[in-house]
């Protein structure tokens, strides 16, 4: 009997160590669950990936132009439509301004005949000034030879001479004392008028410039892009609320933009790239330029400029500063409009002779670079400079081609299957 019981037992311990061979043999290790990946050597071209809008290099705004008092619209052009340099763009009602002409015309002949009235006036003054001088300077002369005759008169009748040449000399000089203020009365009468022939002059030519200013032209071929009309309720705006573009019978004022000419020959894409791509962009650089615009074409540009100073989403709290980058694109056709999104594929350099591993097999732990390399059974953390990343792998250094590294880290919870083998029959709980 107690030999039966040995032979139960040990038949027992077999079966369950049967069990826990099969088990580990049908179920990975947590190791073998872990996707790996082999460290590469070879050439790496490092190609930077980004999102960017297109946007005209060359715009010009339509403002109302400065007029006083409020502005109606009569034309527009509509939004989208091409038009050629030179072509009305927007024209506003120029009913007040040719009232304006017509008064300042109607000043300036006014003006006009004050100073030929003036000149006329001034002829006939100075005529009867001229007059009264040679008249008086007749005067002049006889009191002077009556008073030449004094040695042969009298002495009352030679003073009287002498006291009627000294008054036709007094009125001579009065006389012309008249002539002059006359003539500069004239004069100052005249500068007046002409002064205000040339406000009314200048007056016409404010209005006449300013019907003119009131079709607004294109400054060059372009598409016209209509601006929205924030008075057209003509009160306040809420959030949400759908508000028109500007329209024949809107009202504008002095300065407001009502469209934009965007001059669509030459089209650029503005975008930006993270800091730790901002190494691998120089100018000059090719770049492969898709959108959905233009589904399945694939268009050639180059990176004309990179700015120099970093910044920050100031609306969002992402940490990573961002470079603005402007690239020139060649073959866009008729269908692309600025604000369409591009994709933007930046060929970098080619690093020859480089190691490098997928891009997901490295990680951040404590602020350091590492990868994870099989060791046995597990993995061991192995710190790594990275060089360069590109959309699928980074260059790293401090790891030897060939070792094998995990593509998730292995801490994490989910790396580790969560079942276990079966307990071995003699450790199973009794009922």
């Amino acid at each position: 009997m107690k030999r039966r019981g040995v032979l139960v037992t040990a038949i027992m311990a077999i079966v369950g160590a049967a069990i826990v061979v099969a088990w580990n043999r049908l179920v990975p290790s947590a190791a073998a669950t872990i996707p790996t990946a082999r460290v590469q050597r070879g050439a790496v071209q490092l190609k930077v990936f980004t999102t960017g809008e297109l946007r005209a290099a060359r715009s010009a705004q339509i403002l109302a132009p400065p007029i006083g008092g409020a502005l109606q619209v009569v034309n527009i052009a509509p939004s989208g439509g091409w038009v050629s340099s030179g072509d009305v763009v927007v024209e506003f009602d120029p009913s007040d301004q040719e009232f304006a002409l017509e008064q300042a015309r109607f000043d300036l002949l006014q003006a006009e005949q004050d100073i030929v009235k003036a000149e006329a006036q001034d002829a006939v003054q100075a005529a009867e000034d001229e007059l009264l001088l040679v008249h008086q300077r007749f005067e002049v002369r006889r009191a002077e030879l009556d008073a030449e005759g004094n040695e042969l008169l009298s002495a009352i009748d030679a003073k009287k001479n002498l006291m009627l040449l000294d008054e036709a000399r007094q009125q001579l000089a009065q006389v012309e004392n008249d002539a002059r203020s006359h003539g500069d009365t004239s004069r100052a009468a005249t500068a007046v008028l002409v002064e205000k022939k040339n406000k009314a002059q200048l007056s016409v030519q404010v209005a006449q410039r300013n019907i003119d200013n009131l079709r607004i032209r294109a400054p060059f071929d372009g598409v016209v892009v209509l601006r929205e009309n924030t008075n057209a309720f003509g009160g306040p705006l809420f959030f949400g609320m759908p508000i028109p573009d500007y329209r024949p019978g809107d009202t504008a004022f002095s300065g407001q933009t009502l469209a934009d000419v965007v001059d669509t020959s030459r089209v650029e894409v503005s975008a930006k790239v993270p800091e730790g791509d901002r190494a691998n962009v120089a100018a000059g650089q090719p770049t492969d330029v898709t959108m959905d615009a233009l589904p399945g074409v694939t268009l050639r540009g180059s990176v004309r400029a990179i700015s120099n100073v970093a910044g920050r989403n100031p609306f969002g709290n992402d940490p990573i500063r961002q470079f603005d980058v402007l690239f020139d694109v060649t073959g866009l056709g008729p269908r692309v409009r600025p604000g369409i999104t591009a994709q933007l594929a930046i060929a970098g350099a080619t690093l020859n002779d480089a190691i490098y591993v997928p891009r997901q097999a490295v990680f951040e732990n404590g602020g350091r670079s590492v990868v994870y390399v099989r060791s046995g059974a597990g993995f061991d953390a192995k710190e790594v400079h990275v060089r360069a990343r590109t959309d699928s792998f980074a260059v790293v250094e401090n790891v030897e081609p060939g070792v094998e590294v995990a593509l998730v880290d292995p801490r994490a919870p989910g790396a580790r299957p969560k079942s276990g083998p079966p307990a071995p029959a003699g450790q199973r709980a009794s009922r």
